[in-house]
């Protein structure tokens, strides 16, 4: 008796004679949210669907404005060097291909696709080539460094 002081052995809860109706619909639906917050099927946020028409995203007046279709594309993975159609070559090299490109279109176009690790005085650089070159516009995307796990 003295390890147990309260004797809480010989005072048991009774069980319960029986389960209310309310603990089932409340057990019933936390399944149901589970199932219907855990599906892929979730459509997000902010995007509407349209009955009769299907999925249709959200548009801006004006958007597509000065949207320029590309022609030309060279990938910029480092400093000094460019990829083109025709393999890997250098700055140097790279006003002469321009030059023969600018020639091909009526109105070229010319998509910089550069590393991040890349100087941005590389891009201007090539921007000036290709402005030399005659492309009318020069855009640049840059490329995310890959995360290593």
């Amino acid at each position: 008796m003295i390890t147990r002081p309260l004797d809480l052995a010989s005072h048991p809860r009774r069980t319960p004679r029986n389960f209310d109706a309310f603990y089932f619909i409340n057990a019933g639906l936390i399944v149901l949210f589970f199932l219907l917050f855990g599906s892929r099927f979730v459509l997000a946020p902010g995007l509407g669907v349209r009955l009769k028409g299907g999925f249709a995203l959200p548009t801006m007046e004006g958007a597509q404005a000065s949207a320029v279709a590309t022609n030309v594309f060279i990938s910029v993975p480092r400093s000094g060097v460019a990829l083109v159609d025709e393999g890997m070559i250098t700055f140097t090299q790279l006003g002469s291909w321009l030059q023969a490109r600018a020639k091909e279109h009526k109105a070229p176009v010319l998509l910089i696709r550069a590393d991040r690790r890349v100087p941005m005085q590389d891009i201007a650089d090539i921007e000036a080539l290709a402005t030399a070159a005659g492309f009318i516009y020069v855009q640049v995307a840059f490329e995310e460094l890959a995360v290593e796990k």
